[in-house]
């Protein structure tokens, strides 16, 4: 067992560096199982998963297993020191509190951005659905509707935000349960119509590695980050009723069954259609797959369930950014005003992170070829960056949680501390294969420039804090 016989600790707030700054305690646990899963299971699993398949075939599954090991590493670091020490901030706080400030204002501030991005790639992404279903329609109205409604979920009470992403998680959740039965009654030849593929599709047409290890290592880029999102279970959790209880429960349920739905997604649709379909990328794995079997109506069907997914995944971030300017602020490490809490909800914090997502989606159409671009490169690596702070951070306040309060260890990383250093080695790899391939070499080196930056201000700013506490004393 990876807990401590000890009864878990009474939940209590920290220090002002770690409290969750006047926020409300309206999420359950029911929410916060879904926001762990519903933040993770979005559109790069439904559609861009397919570009991975196109890249490495039938070995998408290793390279989704690969990943999907790192990612559990890094969230059972994340909810150890979650558990011990919940705040809004997340990781944010923990690199502070075992680096420096600089770290957490880095980790902080260049997530804030990613998520911010990110809202607008999602409204964009939800628009063009809707313009296919309703012609004539311009994008830019149906982003900035969406803006408008989550802008105002979020705007309200925190267990608002709880009931959307709860049901939309739901949806999606249940939607990939649905696929994977089907997919197994296809593969063992039950499904009436279907005849059973066996492993003609994972051995033929080039074998399980039909472009060989480079193939590999563009689909384990595509995998890892994908998986980016699970870590919004964890500012979620400052806001819950009981958040050890629940960030202990959420981040323990959530990776077993995430790997279970992505990796069990990917073997499913390599063994059911020809990994060169060009199906499974014009249309999507999920389409085509369904498609291949006859399943009626297919593609709208996948269509409302990616809808789903992007809007979920706006609802979500915005939240998780909101969260995050708040925490920071509240550390001295942004604009005081962000900081503003209305009714136990930081609105101002909400709404510059929904003005900031918008405007990403207006740069999509004044500036596509150079603004737009640059920013999508500079977001690639971020959560890369961010994992190696939750991994260095565990690290250090492991052993200074074990000498000052062992009590708060209700959850423990796995044999401490081999594996954090194996998750970090796993991290310096994945940067050495971005360096080497084309494709993600300039969005590597963007993220890095923008992480250089961040720390650069951070530095300044510790020692600018500093100087004045001397000045004080």
């Amino acid at each position: 067992m990876s807990r401590t016989t000890a009864p878990a600790p009474v939940d209590r707030k920290d220090d002002a560096a770690t409290s969750s700054h006047g926020l409300s305690h309206g999420l359950k646990q029911r929410h916060l199982s879904m926001i762990a899963l519903g933040g993770v299971i979005g559109a790069g699993l439904f559609v861009g998963s397919g570009a991975g398949i196109a890249a490495a075939g039938p070995s998408i599954v290793v390279a989704y297993a690969l990943s999907g090991l790192l990612v559990m590493l890094v969230m059972r670091m994340l909810g150890e020191m979650s558990a011990a020490n919940p705040a809004s901030g997340s990781f944010s706080v923990h690199a502070e509190r075992a680096i420096g400030p600089w770290a957490g204002f880095t980790a902080g501030w260049s997530f804030w951005f990613l998520l911010c991005v990110a809202v607008g790639l999602e409204g964009i992404g939800a628009a063009k659905i809707m313009t296919g279903w309703f012609p004539g329609t311009p994008e830019w109205a149906w982003v900035a509707l969406f803006m408008v409604v989550f802008c105002g979920t979020n705007l309200a009470a925190v267990k608002n935000f709880g009931e959307f992403e709860f049901w939309f998680a739901a949806l999606k959740v249940g939607a990939i349960v649905l696929f994977l039965g089907i997919g197994v009654l296809a593969i063992v030849g039950v499904l009436p119509g279907t005849d059973s593929p066996g492993a003609a599709n994972l051995t033929g047409d080039g074998g399980f590695f039909p472009h060989g290890s480079e193939g590999l290592i563009v689909g384990l880029l595509a995998s890892v980050f994908a998986y980016g999102g699970l870590e919004t279970v964890t500012i979620a959790a400052a806001e819950s009723e009981h958040p050890v209880k629940g960030v202990a429960t959420a981040v323990r349920t959530a990776m077993w069954r995430i790997a279970l739905f992505y990796i069990g997604s990917m073997a499913v649709i390599v063994t059911l259609v020809p990994w060169d379909d060009k199906a499974v990328v014009e249309k999507g794995p999920y389409v085509a797959t369904l498609d291949h079997l006859g399943i009626p109506a297919a593609g709208q069907i996948m269509n409302v369930v990616v809808l789903v997914a992007l809007l979920s995944a706006m609802n979500a971030n915005i939240y998780g950014a909101s969260r995050m300017a708040c925490s920071l602020v509240a550390r001295e490490q942004g604009p005081k005003a962000l900081g503003r809490t209305f009714g136990g909800v930081p609105r101002t914090a909400v709404l510059v992170s929904s003005v900031f997502g918008f405007v990403c989606v207006l740069l999509s159409y004044w500036r596509p070829e150079d603004v737009f671009i640059w920013l999508l490169n500079t977001i690639g690596a971020i959560i890369l960056v961010v994992w190696f702070f939750i991994a260095v951070s565990q690290l250090v306040l492991r052993r200074r949680t074990e000498r000052e309060a062992p009590e708060k260890l209700v959850v423990k990383m796995w044999a401490y501390p081999v594996l954090t250093w194996v998750a970090l080695a796993g991290m310096a790899a994945i940067f050495f294969l971005m360096a080497r391939e084309e494709g993600t070499r300039v969005q590597l080196y963007a993220t890095g420039g923008l992480t250089v930056v961040l720390a650069v201000i951070g530095f300044a700013l510790q020692k600018v804090r500093q100087g004045r506490a001397s000045q004080d004393a």
